[in-house]
């Protein structure tokens, strides 16, 4: 009976609930928004992929079986699924959405990321590379003092720009963000920032969120 009971409350405290039940989306948020590119860009989708040419090169995106692009109006393009009520269907709407528009404002502006060297003694500098070009390497590379015994060097890809304007900050830019990143993230490898003194490499506008000392 006290078992009944409790079950008929609940159901009654479910019943006065004022917000509707939760819908399962089926649209994606991201990918839905139309692509607006400008008129030095020219974009060829294609069954597999979509071409991208700007005045900074050309690029591709690749396209899964079930994904629709079509341009509905004069530089401006769509993005849709065969099944937005697929899960994978739906997740991959919106990341292919974010693909073209990153290849967009890449062959267009590019992308460039400042990364920090924060400790006393900490400097960069650019210089050639001895091993020269080829192998995806520039013929350049940077030379770190990151508090070791020695110097860290790092050969820089041929895809990558670098600048020094100071010691302590590098300048990256490409035209591929993902590969930016890349590149990035093997610069901060070498020291990541420590969360007690707030010394290492910092990419962007990365946040550190420090830590007190434990006093004995």
């Amino acid at each position: 009976m006290i078992v009944r009971w409790q079950a008929e409350a609940r159901h009654a405290l479910r019943s006065f609930h004022s917000s509707a039940p939760a819908r399962a989306g089926i649209i994606s948020n991201i990918g839905k928004k139309p692509i607006v590119y400008p008129s030095i860009v020219s974009l060829e989708p294609t069954p597999t992929a979509v071409a991208v040419k700007g005045p900074l090169g050309v690029t591709s995106v690749p396209l899964m079986p079930y994904m629709q692009i079509s341009e509905i109006a004069p530089n401006t393009l769509s993005v849709a699924v065969e099944n937005p009520k697929e899960r994978k269907q739906r997740s991959m709407w919106g990341l292919t959405r974010t693909l073209i528009q990153n290849a967009i404002v890449g062959m267009t502006e590019g992308f460039t990321t400042p990364v920090y060297l924060v400790g006393v003694g900490y400097r960069a500098a650019l210089e050639e590379d001895p091993r020269g070009k080829g192998d995806g390497r520039s013929g350049q590379r940077l030379n770190m003092k990151l508090g070791f015994s020695h110097s860290v060097f790092v050969s820089v890809p041929d895809h990558i720009k670098i600048e020094v304007p100071q010691p302590t900050k590098i300048v990256l830019s490409c035209t591929d963000k993902h590969q930016l990143g890349l590149f990035a993230a093997q610069i901060r490898r070498w020291r990541p920032p420590e969360p007690y003194k707030g010394k290492g490499i910092i990419v962007g506008n990365e946040r550190i969120r420090m830590k007190t000392v434990k006093k004995k």
